[in-house]
């Protein structure tokens, strides 16, 4: 069960990428970052993955995959930011959560090829706090990214939830620690295909926008 839903999941990330990126290079539909974003999972997980079944350690990709993860999403939710403060916000929490990190690295280079909890907490923890600042501009600005906006908070909070009880569940059972990563594997699918959602909603309304274009135009 748990294979299918990784293999799955790699799957729908692939398809997302390749619209994603096709939607960018094409029209400019799909932000920057965004895509940036897409192609760094994949890839990154590419690469655990083949570490996996190589039979070595892949936490060094672990660890810099949530790292890239707050940087790439957090360039995308400030290049839809307005405001100048809430810009100032994402720039100047991203280098102090990196220069923690540095540190934290410095005095104990074992942490890179470690479990690091604290760095998947804290990272999850601040891309859903841009998610959410986001989440509050839609309220009066344009639903830009509204579907994904949904799929990142309810992932970070879902999979960090699940990755404390996975670290806890170390001297527990197998069966819970097997339910725990069981069910982070659901969450990665379900949060690529709310992207994947995103990608088809905004392409519709995109073709909707033209269509009515056109009709106007021809009546002129």
């Amino acid at each position: 069960m748990i294979d299918f839903l990784i293999y799955s999941g790699y799957f729908i990330l692939f398809v997302n990428l390749v619209l994603y990126t096709i939607s960018f290079f094409r029209s400019e539909k799909a932000n920057v970052f965004f895509v940036g974003y897409l192609v760094f999972a994949f890839f990154v997980q590419f690469g655990m993955e083949v570490l996996y079944h190589l039979k070595k350690n892949n936490l060094l990709l672990v660890n810099f995959f949530f790292i890239g993860q707050m940087i790439l999403l957090g360039l995308f939710y400030r290049s839809l930011f307005k405001n100048n403060t809430q810009k100032k916000i994402v720039t100047i929490s991203i280098l102090i959560t990196l220069m923690i990190f540095v540190l934290q690295f410095y005095f104990d280079p074992s942490q890179l090829t470690k479990f690091n909890l604290f760095e998947i907490t804290i990272t999850s923890l601040l891309i859903v706090g841009f998610a959410l600042m986001h989440f509050y501009n839609m309220l009066t600005e344009q639903k830009e990214y509204y579907f994904v906006t949904i799929g990142i908070i309810i992932y970070m909070l879902g999979a960090t939830v699940l990755f404390l009880i996975g670290n806890l569940s170390q001297n527990l059972s197998n069966e819970i620690k097997y339910l725990s990563w069981t069910l982070n594997a659901f969450l990665v699918v379900v949060y690529y295909l709310i992207i994947l959602l995103e990608w088809k909603m905004s392409l519709k309304k995109k073709k909707i926008i033209k269509t009515q274009v056109n009709t106007f135009s021809e009546l002129e």
